[in-house]
């Protein structure tokens, strides 16, 4: 008893602290918890079992979506697993690939990723490069290790650039702008491969079919981006829809509210980030995309494969689109089996097809992985532990750094 009052002796009454809020700790399955256990920080403390009738209830709904997401994962590996395990055999049969070729291919991938972190620069208006290049990297490597990891890998990405002062605003807008552009561009490439198809070239109707489906959804793309870039209601709407269904599926303890003015905030944040620089990320954009395309042409070339440009250019395209369905970490066995199989469609024999997928994947995804953690541990060592975004929209606040400068200030790294 001596000793308890003697910790609470600075107290005038003698009660104990009072105990940090259970709101202030992430959910297991919230995307800032996976990303503090990719951190090495902990999530904070948690209430005792049975404290908290209504955030156990939130914890069992929570860790069921997690065990349904991965039994969907699981679900997905399985049925892709024959050609994983193709790809994978593949192996050495690529060892006797050209090196000349092989070497073209990395630098092909290196220079892709320099064009994507030019875009998030200009996209965050930051002369620096340091911060952009390791959070984009550690994201990258976090979203590639986690079933549907993308809000985990965001997460982790939004927390390393205010830890290194970027406004957490500026983030948002520039990235969702990045991503956004990205997207429309991997759309649009089926309009590249339009003289091929109407030239008489013969195509296999399963890459036409998947030509057509492109060109559909880069028209849908385009009128839904220019109806959210020029008007209000639509996204007011789509924000209190799901509102609703958030409050209504979730049901949390403090109800979401105000979606539909952050929607608009964020789409604002957008406008401004792309500005009058549009043409230049545009042009950045047709650079990652264009780089990460020679990287497969590269590998074809390596293998002893002359198909056809402009039919492995569809089958990219559409490999790439597959690759959004966020089911597997970093689409793990879907794009293995979706990138061999349309370029067999392409005219690619099945064997090269195998071996061209394994040396692509190599190069994309593979190799970028250590290299995140690696970027991680230099930024912590520059910056220190990031503060990452909470579950109640706090934002993370800038610690100065001594001997480094500012990543939005006027002089780069």
């Amino acid at each position: 008893m001596e000793a308890k009052a003697g910790l609470n002796a600075h107290r005038p009454d003698g009660a104990p602290d009072p105990a940090p809020a259970p709101d202030s700790v992430p959910e297991p399955g919230h995307p800032a918890t996976q990303a503090n256990r990719f951190a090495g920080r902990p999530s904070g403390p948690r209430a005792s079992a049975g404290s908290n009738p209504l955030g156990g209830n939130r914890q069992t709904r929570s860790l069921v979506i997690r065990i349904v997401a991965l039994g969907f994962c699981g679900l997905a590996i399985y049925v892709v697993l024959p050609s994983l395990v193709k790809v994978i055999d593949a192996w050495p049969r690529l060892a006797r690939a050209s090196p000349i070729w092989m070497i073209g291919a990395l630098i092909a991938e290196i220079v892709s990723f320099t064009f994507a972190f030019t875009l998030q620069r200009l996209a965050l208006r930051t002369k620096g490069w340091f911060a952009v290049v390791t959070s984009g990297l550690a994201g990258n490597a976090l979203t590639n290790v986690l079933p549907a990891g993308d809000a985990a890998g965001a997460s982790l990405q939004y927390g390393m650039l205010a830890t290194a002062g970027i406004d957490i605003d500026t983030a948002v807008g520039g990235l969702a702008a990045a991503s956004l552009l990205g997207l429309g561009g991997l759309l649009s490439l089926p309009l590249f491969t339009l003289p091929a198809v109407l030239g008489a070239t013969r195509v296999q109707p399963g890459l036409l079919h998947a030509t057509l489906i492109g060109l559909a959804g880069f028209c849908l793309f385009i009128i839904f981006s220019t109806v959210a870039l020029a008007t209000e209601q639509p996204l007011r709407r789509l924000g209190f829809i799901a509102q609703w269904l958030w409050n209504k599926l979730r049901r949390p303890k403090t109800l979401l509210t105000g979606l539909d003015s952050r929607l608009l905030e964020q789409r604002d944040e957008i406008r401004s980030a792309l500005g009058r620089q549009w043409r230049r990320a545009v042009f950045f954009v047709a650079g990652r995309l264009g780089f990460d395309y020679l990287c497969l042409l590269c590998v074809l070339r390596a293998i002893g494969s002359h198909a056809r440009p402009s039919l492995v250019l569809l089958a990219y395209a559409t490999a790439g689109v597959i690759a959004l369905i966020p089911i597997t970490p970093g689409g793990l066995g879907i794009v293995e089996a979706g990138l061999s199989g349309m370029l067999v469609l392409a005219g690619v024999s099945a064997a090269e097809a195998l071996i061209a997928t394994l040396g692509y994947r190599l190069a994309s995804y593979w190799l970028p992985l250590p290299t995140g953690f690696v970027a991680f541990a230099l930024f912590r060592r520059r910056y220190g532990p990031v503060q990452l975004p909470d579950t109640n929209h706090n934002r993370p606040r800038p610690r100065p750094h001594e001997g480094t400068s500012r990543e939005t200030g006027d002089h780069g790294d």
